[in-house]
């Protein structure tokens, strides 16, 4: 269900709902009780209402399913153009999202840094549906998606994207000293604002390592594919950025003075701290899960 005040969960019988908004620069889920209208009953009580499914909703979850294969593939060109065009028409609505929540309209400063908070609506092997909610100035540092295609779409928000893809993909960071710089190449340093059309970032291409800033508060969906796993070496890495001409590394000879902007140096980091998020559970509209018939 969707009301004014943002993601409501199934009605119980002690007369209350579970909804949404934004207490301490975070989102949560608080308890929040409404008075009900007695009506006359039918006599089939076991008739249950169940909310709908918001058709984009649907299709996404569906074509999701279609198109990750598991580790080591990559969606087709064709695939990925279908995804596209499905998230390009989804709404914060879509997935219980409301413009009205105050977590949106959140104004005043906050001491120290914002936490992010996430929700995941759906994640098997395969792939991994979330939403990620940034206060205003809250930063998701600059991290990896090895071996993972990714999809995101900002929902609501004004937020900077900046992105990295390795100029060596090939050269594993096994054989490299944590600390020793590698040069990548910048995809992207721009202001994305809602609604926009859907990012896609791919294993090695795309903008792989990317970083999100919140210019106002946020919500970005992502759709990745496969999730992250540490047991299967699809752990998530750290990285801080430097600029190229602060460092000479024997690559001026194949980037010239007038290309270094277009380029960065990536030094491997611990996880930063504000790199923990707070999660919440999912209480918008669920996509419906139908297993293929034998």
């Amino acid at each position: 269900m969707v009301e004014a005040g943002g993601l409501v969960g199934p009605q119980r019988n002690d007369s209350t709902t579970m909804t949404v908004r934004h207490v301490s620069n975070k989102v949560r889920y608080v308890s929040k009780t409404i008075k009900k209208t007695r009506h006359k009953r039918r006599r089939d009580h076991h008739h249950h209402v169940v909310p709908r499914v918001p058709k984009v909703l649907q299709e996404l979850f569906v074509g999701c399913r279609e198109i990750f294969k598991g580790p080591g593939t990559v969606p087709l060109p064709s695939d990925v153009n279908k995804l596209c065009s499905i998230l390009d028409e989804m709404k914060p609505e879509d997935v219980g999202l409301s413009r009205d929540l105050q977590f949106f309209k959140a104004t005043s400063a906050v001491k120290g840094t914002p936490r992010v908070t996430y929700t995941t609506i759906y994640q098997c092997d395969e792939f991994s549906l979330c939403i990620f909610f940034l206060p205003a100035t809250a930063v998701i540092p600059l991290h990896n998606h090895p071996g993972m295609t990714v999809f995101s779409k900002l929902l609501l928000g004004n937020m900077h994207i900046k992105s990295y893809d390795w100029v060596d993909p090939v050269n594993s960071k096994d054989s490299m000293p944590p600390s020793q710089l590698r040069l990548a190449r910048l995809k992207a340093d721009s202001i994305f604002m809602a609604p926009c059309d859907t990012s896609v970032l791919y294993p090695t291409t795309g903008g792989n390592i990317h970083q999100f800033t919140a210019i106002t508060p946020c919500a970005v969906l992502d759709i990745i594919g496969p999730p992250y796993s540490k047991d299967d070496g699809r752990d998530c890495s750290y990285y801080r950025d430097h600029p190229f001409s602060a460092f000479s590394n024997g690559e001026s000879a194949v980037v010239s003075e007038e290309e270094g902007d277009q380029f960065g140096w990536l030094e491997e980091i611990e996880v930063p701290e504000n790199s923990e998020m707070d999660r919440i559970e999912y209480l918008g509209p669920q996509p419906q899960i139908i297993e293929p018939c034998c």
